[in-house]
């Protein structure tokens, strides 16, 4: 057995996890609202801001998605006017080194 067969044999694709990772990342804006958040707590407004193209209701749907998937956290405050911040849970800062890699090829191919 060569060791490119060994290594071949060794890593067995997991569908399972790899089904859970794309429903982390699925979708067009949750890898942008990830890495716009990255090691900050950001209010919903600073979110919207930094992300002029995206829809009032459709970021307001990805993060309540990344909050029930256990990537972001959300935390209200019982203040007039309401405040809200996310941030990334620890499960979604396991996420950030993977998706800058991901970030990085595409500028390569610019």
């Amino acid at each position: 057995m060569t060791g490119s067969t060994r290594t071949e044999l060794a890593f067995k694709p997991d569908l399972l996890s790899i089904t859970n990772s794309l429903a982390i990342i699925s979708g067009k804006w949750r890898l942008y609202i990830i890495l716009t958040l990255g090691e900050e707590t950001l209010r919903y407004s600073q979110l919207s801001d930094r992300m002029p193209e995206i829809s009032q209701k459709i970021l307001a749907s990805e993060l309540k998605a990344l909050v029930a998937l256990g990537i972001l956290s959300r935390e209200a405050y019982a203040e007039i006017p309401p405040r809200v911040e996310y941030r990334l849970t620890e499960r979604g800062r396991l996420t950030l080194p993977i998706l800058r890699q991901i970030q990085e090829i595409g500028q390569t191919l610019n």
